[in-house]
């Protein structure tokens, strides 16, 4: 079966073997591109459309879940997702995780007995797609829940020390109803105002109770019950807006499903 692919990989010789391994196993396939950040394997995925990417776990900056899920999300309707293969290191908890979820994942180093397998499963999986253009929605769950499973807990969040001018703000978590991500910054909005932190998102997510806070976007949490309304569009694409804030926030794929009763 002719496919392509896509790897991202940090360590140049663990993806130069993947590559060559993968060229013994499964000859008809192209490999058009190989990157070394989840930044980067989002660019390329998008500019070339490939049928298969093998993504590393643990990449500097966006993890390969990290830049799965952004993929889910601007992915174009009219195309196929390409079938998803991680590479890990050997963790129990992240293998039950992918196990759990029918996800396909290879252990490093990757072992030619594991990688035939892998093969014969992203094979089928393309032969049942090739037809037709299906929804998300099965990679979609799958990613939710990985993403859920495979994060690590930490102590919740009470109080956000936040710069303002030439002193600290200590802002009760209680007061905040959306966290944001903005260049460098996440924007820590409140009823009345905002603060900036240099806390990245991801570092934010495991201190907040994901009964009060929920993730609507990659780069967007909200206070769950300071969401006044949601709104669906033409093409399908949802936006909704709190109580206390005159923005609208755009609502992903990934996380759509929490307003499905709609």
């Amino acid at each position: 079966m002719n496919a392509t692919a896509l790897i991202a990989e940090d360590e140049p010789l663990l993806a130069q073997a993947l590559q060559a391994e993968l060229a013994r196993t499964w000859p008809e396939l192209t490999v058009v591109k190989v990157v070394g950040d989840g930044e980067a394997a989002v660019a390329q995925a998008l500019a070339l459309r490939p049928d298969v990417l093998l993504l590393d776990i643990r990449m500097p900056g966006q993890s390969g879940l990290e830049a799965a899920a952004e993929l889910a999300e601007e992915w174009p309707d009219d195309q196929p997702f390409p079938a998803l293969v991680f590479v890990t290191a050997y963790d129990a908890y992240a293998v039950q995780a992918f196990e759990a979820q029918a996800v396909d994942y290879l252990l490093k180093p990757v072992q030619p007995e594991r990688l035939r397998l892998t093969v014969q499963r992203v094979q089928a999986l393309l032969a049942q797609r090739r037809p037709a253009t299906g929804p998300l929605d099965a990679t979609l769950e799958q990613l939710r829940c990985l993403m859920s499973q495979t994060s690590s807990p930490a102590a919740r969040l009470q109080v956000i020390p936040a710069s303002v001018g030439n002193s600290i703000r200590m802002v009760q978590l209680s007061e905040v109803v959306a966290f944001e991500a903005a260049d460098k910054y996440v924007r820590v909005l409140l009823a009345q105002g905002e603060v900036l932190i240099r806390t990245p998102l991801k570092e934010l997510m495991p201190q907040l109770d994901p009964a009060v806070f929920w993730q609507v976007h990659r780069g967007t949490v909200l206070r769950a019950e300071a969401i006044e309304s949601v709104t669906r569009n033409e093409a399908g694409r949802m936006s909704l807006r709190l109580r206390a804030r005159p923005e609208s926030f755009a609502v992903s794929r990934l996380y759509a499903d929490r307003f499905k009763a709609m």
